[in-house]
């Protein structure tokens, strides 16, 4: 009998690269004992959103896998990325590294951007005596990246106690800094090619999904299918050469500290600089191809997901969100599904890139209105106007 080890158990998990292998539970494995999930969303994301910040809220919840990672030494761990949040899973072994990381991004997100993050570490044990489980996925999003989905219900409820104020962490000391290397956010928004961006979330209407729950997934991922590169968001040759100033601002701010961001900046736009002229000629320096780069940003994104639930990000044209937004409203009124759905002209791209040399840089993708957040905040029936951010 084959020993798996903490370290690597997630590579361990089959693989799958058909989408569809969400709904697949043959494709889950549950967390090893012992194991923790470190979570974190923004307080007041929706007040952000509607003054225009999401960007900051992104980059806020990017910055917790970017900590977190980089604290335990960027292992091959289950993560997802939720918008305004992220959970990470990890063994028991990491608990302590994971608290001081989170504690950390805590300050950094409060004292840089001014928002205030929520955090937690749970334990896998406890939602497993809730009567729930955490089952992990590997989907290869491209030959280079897999992300994690999760099912179980785990999830989800560690998220509710955290909201409840139960398994909270210390405060770090004003100006604790996190290593936030290789977190990116310089990208523009991208704008729609099919008709819209929607972010969608479709959650199990009791609360485990069922055969019907899994049809209405897989429903939904087929009419998606019938768009260019199943409705992906971000052009197969990667976004367009339209970089933000304030995207840049934010990553000064997260990778320096304050009286160095004016010659980080200075060092982002020589890095831009560089990457636009290898690209438009074409040449190589060293190993970095800018070309082969911008493509795989597009292979390596993150637009869909599954997270005891479905979420999505997609473009997509009128009669295909019609047709997507029939199903959602028919397995609803059944209470087969509770979904939100937010439309909007872009999306938005938060990066983790390590090195860009190697080809397993990560890119998290939402809606530039509001996203995933909207949508959530629509499916508890809230209502919220946003602005689109730059």
């Amino acid at each position: 009998m084959t020993i798996v080890t903490d370290e690597e158990f997630f590579a361990s998990v089959p693989l799958f690269s058909a989408f569809e292998g969400v709904t697949d539970a043959g494709n889950y494995r549950p967390l090893p004992e012992g194991w923790v999930l470190a979570l974190a969303d923004i307080v007041g994301s929706t007040q952000a959103i509607a003054g225009g910040r999401y960007k900051d809220v992104n980059m806020a919840g990017a910055s917790v896998i970017s900590a977190v990672l980089n604290a335990v030494g960027q292992g091959d761990y289950p993560f997802v990325f939720g918008g305004d949040g992220a959970l990470i899973a990890l063994p028991g072994s990491l608990e302590k590294t994971a608290r001081d990381a989170l504690a950390a991004v805590q300050v950094w997100v409060e004292e840089d951007l001014g928002l205030m993050l929520r955090i937690a570490i749970v334990p896998v044990a406890d939602t497993r005596a809730a009567g729930l489980d955490v089952r992990v996925a590997r989907y290869s999003a491209s030959p280079y990246v897999t992300y994690a989905m999760f099912s179980g219900g785990g999830t989800s409820w560690a998220e509710r106690q955290m909201k409840l104020g139960r398994y909270g962490i210390g405060r770090a000391a004003p100006g604790t800094r996190p290593d936030l290397t290789g977190l990116s956010c310089r990208w523009s928004p991208i704008a729609a090619e099919n008709g819209e961006i929607v972010s969608i979330i479709a959650v199990p209407g009791e609360g485990r999904p069922g055969e019907d729950f899994r049809d209405l997934v897989n429903s939904i991922v087929a009419i998606t299918s019938e768009q260019n590169r199943g409705s992906h968001p971000v052009p197969a040759d990667g976004p367009k050469f339209a970089f933000s100033l304030k995207g840049i601002n934010r990553e000064a701010k997260a990778t320096a500290p304050a009286g160095r961001r004016l010659r980080q900046k200075l060092i982002i736009f020589l890095q831009l600089a560089i990457i636009l002229a290898c690209h438009r000629l074409g040449i190589r320096l060293g190993r970095f191809d800018a070309r082969r780069y911008k493509r795989d940003v597009a292979g390596n994104s993150d637009f869909r997901k599954f997270d005891d639930g479905l979420k999505m990000t997609v473009d997509v044209d009128a009669e295909h969100l019609k047709r997507i937004e029939t199903l959602l409203e028919e397995a609803q009124a059944k209470g087969v599904a509770r979904y939100g759905l937010h439309r909007q002209s872009s999306a938005l791209m938060t990066c983790f890139v390590p090195t860009p040399v190697s080809r397993d840089h990560m890119h998290f993708i939402d809606g530039a209105a509001g996203g995933y957040a909207v949508a959530a905040s629509r499916m508890t029936g809230k209502s919220l106007s946003t602005a689109t951010v730059s």
